[in-house]
């Protein structure tokens, strides 16, 4: 081809008509893709808009060629109509299109090709980060959305690409001249337009066969592509600094893509591909009759293996402990299979559902789970970097001897009118500790769900919701709502639970009561769900709350020791006095009875002398202390009283002698005294008597070894 203005007259009216093209794609995925609502088309059409730069170059590239064309034409008819002058090749050197197509193809071309890889670079990135973001939406962030006219926008697409491609082929067959080869870059664009339609148009089709998440895959594909394209232009203008040039040759703009060049131009890759082959072998096999033979064939061998996988795809090998149905435009057909061979149409007519029901499951309620190690020390720092949520549990319930202490007056009145919103109220006892007992408190618990599919809950597992995968969880939707409401019956049950009751529980009460109500409420909803166990790896206080926690446990034991050691001493005491410390409290409530009549109606009412007897009823019954007390104080009163009657009688008896003879009786009781008391004496004296009137008589015995038993008697009885 003679390479004149006209060729690149030619190349800049088709640079413009790609332009045209390229901006009318743009326009109609986006617009559409507002319209419809569809997300993958706006994707796409960030990738087009990206090509319209690259047409505009080329452009004016070309428009400058020519203009450099026309003024050579017109030195070379200046220099046959004047001849050759010695100005020649200076007047050559000033050529202004000449050198400002030289300073296009130097600054323009490698600017533009740093402008497209930068903005592709940056639309992929944001249509990656907002993708993500639209498959796990959160409250100001829309989801992804596909569309509402599904029908329309299959067209659209398909059209589109169809017309890309065949402008793409096009172009690429111009760029085989060399005037035209800087054409390649626009047709590679061009295919690039015509496989991002392509490929919302497959994610269109995929959504209609109920497969939701292809068309998702496709839009971060195409937000992929853009930062792999991004990435070969960056490339490609790093080795243009290093690439020798030789004279007279068109530089090749960087946004020229190879990988895209190919796709616009398969001859090309299949050339490639036989010269790649020849090679290997050493000999031009691709003229062989066995190669011909071979691609001749080739479409047989495609169609039988394709037959051939259309038939194995109506088998389905459903083995022991999986259960499967068939899938018909996303409904259940039929019967459920299990450890058998299952016949269905043939994809994508009918699909297949197989689940391994005998497998065992293990989900996890929360996303960050505690970092415990061989021994679980509640004083150990907390992890500061993970945000987890504690579950509210019911505040400890108070001891017995603390309610009795919660008047008026007392610190938790203090507590609950100064935390109080209300005006202040009268708080009485019971008020005060119920409105402690009613507070919440906090803790860290790790629970995993162990669950399975029942032996007859296929069908309701499958019906219960979809098994899309989360993009940041990577667990199916089923999961997700299975996991949500396990946290909604954890949290209900925890607050209604005190908090030495959820630390402290009794064996695996705990873990069976979170069972039956999980399971209750599978069952409520019917989702095919068994709970095999709920398990608790770890449980603590919150946070630095733990170590605190450990200091009130201690002091609450030693509040129980000492209140153990009391009741101890009580029961010791009250089974020394009564001798049965369950009498204690009787005995107690009786004196106190006692004690209220006396007080009110007086000693002398019956009402008192009744609750005083029922007194010395349960006191005296007992075999106590008291009781022994009593008894040996009733022995003694009659043990006084007898001696005194005793003494009385003597008296009484001895008046008569007395009367009758006063003096000699005294006489005689006073020698009695005298007797009595110097009989034990070793040496007597008798002082202030008349001796005229003693008369003393000695006898002189022989004193006797060994005892005497007769006057051992005689002193006892005179005593």
């Amino acid at each position: 081809m003679r390479i004149d203005q006209f060729s690149y007259q030619q190349a800049c009216r088709v640079s413009i008509l790609g332009f045209a093209l390229q901006f009318a794609i743009a326009i109609v995925l986006l617009v559409f893709g507002r319209l419809a609502g569809d997300t993958t088309m706006v994707v796409a059409s960030t990738t087009v808009f990206c090509g319209i730069p690259v047409w505009v170059a080329l452009a004016v590239v070309f428009h400058q060629h020519r203009l450099e064309r026309l003024e050579s034409l017109e030195r070379e008819e200046l220099a046959q109509s004047r001849g050759e002058t010695i100005f020649a090749r200076s007047a050559v050197d000033q050529e202004a299109a000449a050198r400002r197509l030289s300073q296009m193809h130097r600054w323009l071309m490698p600017l533009v090709s740093l402008a497209v890889a930068f903005l592709l670079l940056g639309l992929g990135m944001w249509n990656w980060t907002r993708l993500r973001e639209m498959q796990d939406p959160g409250p100001d962030v829309v989801g992804f959305a596909v569309g509402s006219v599904l029908g329309w926008q299959l067209a659209v697409s398909l059209g589109l690409a169809l017309i890309a491609f065949i402008f793409a082929r096009f172009v690429a067959g111009m760029s085989k001249q060399p005037a035209w080869q800087n054409l390649r870059g626009g047709a590679g664009f061009m295919v690039s337009s015509a496989l991002v339609t392509l490929a919302s148009a497959v994610g269109i089709v995929f959504h209609v066969f109920q497969n939701p998440t292809i068309i998702e895959w496709m839009a971060l594909g195409i937000a992929g592509f853009q930062v792999a394209l991004a990435i070969e232009i960056f490339l490609n203008w790093t080795l243009n600094l290093y690439r020798p040039r030789r004279a007279n040759e068109t530089p090749r703009p960087a946004f020229d893509s190879r990988v895209l060049g190919l796709l616009a131009a398969p001859d090309n890759l299949v050339r490639g591909i036989n010269e790649a082959v020849n090679y290997q072998f050493g000999f031009d096999i691709t003229s062989s009759w066995g190669y011909r033979l071979l691609l001749r064939s080739s479409g047989a061998l495609i169609g039988l293996g394709a037959l051939a996988l259309l038939i194995l795809s109506c088998i389905v090998v459903v083995g022991p402990g999986e259960q499967a149905v068939r899938l018909r435009g996303g409904s259940i057909a039929g019967r459920v299979h299990q450890g058998e061979l299952m016949w269905k149409l043939p994809w994508p007519f009918e699909t297949a559902e197989v689940v391994d029901i005998a497998q065992v499951r293990a989900l996890p309620l929360q996303s960050v789970n505690l970092k415990v190690g061989k021994v679980n020390l509640w004083g150990d720092a907390p992890d500061a970097e993970n945000q987890r949520a504690a579950y509210l549990v019911a505040a400890p319930n108070l001891a017995v001897e603390v309610q009795k202490d919660l008047g008026n007056g007392s610190e938790a009145e203090a507590v609950l009118q100064s935390t109080s919103t209300t005006p202040p109220l009268d708080v009485s006892s019971d008020a005060a500790a119920k409105g402690i007992s009613d507070r919440f408190a906090l803790v860290d618990a790790d629970l995993i769900l162990i669950w399975r599919i029942q032996q007859d809950g296929l069908l309701s597992w499958l019906n219960f919701a979809s098994d899309t995968k989360v993009r940041r969880t990577g667990i199916e939707m089923r999961e997700v709502i299975l996991r949500e409401m396990c946290r909604r019956d954890v949290c209900q049950y925890l607050s209604t639970r005190p908090l030495d009751e959820v630390l402290s529980p009794s064996g695996a009460a705990l873990a069976t009561a979170l069972r039956e109500r999980i399971q209750m409420t599978f069952d409520r909803e019917h989702t095919g769900v068994e709970v095999v166990s709920v398990q608790i790896p770890a449980l603590r206080p919150p946070g630095e709350a733990a170590a605190l926690y450990e200091e009130l446990s201690m002091d609450t034991q030693n509040a129980r020791k000492v209140k153990e050691e009391a009741q101890r001493i009580v029961n010791t005491t009250m089974a020394t006095l009564l001798g049965d410390a369950r009498l204690a409290s009787q005995a107690v409530d009786a004196i106190e009875a006692w004690r209220v009549s006396l007080r009110e109606k007086g000693e002398n009412d019956p009402q008192t002398k009744a609750a005083r007897l029922v007194v010395e009823n349960i006191i005296v019954s007992t075999r106590g202390q008291i009781a022994t007390q009593i008894k040996r104080s009733r022995a003694r009163r009659w043990e006084l009283h007898l001696a005194a009657r005793k003494n009385a009688s003597q008296v009484l008896g001895q008046s008569g002698a007395y009367h009758v003879a006063p003096e000699l009786f005294m006489q005689r009781k006073l020698m009695e005294t005298l007797s009595q008391s110097l009989s034990s004496v070793r040496q007597k004296y008798v002082l202030g008597i008349d001796p005229n009137r003693i008369r003393v008589d000695i006898q002189m015995q022989q004193p006797e070894v060994g005892f005497n038993l007769a006057d051992y008697v005689e002193k006892k009885s005179e005593q």
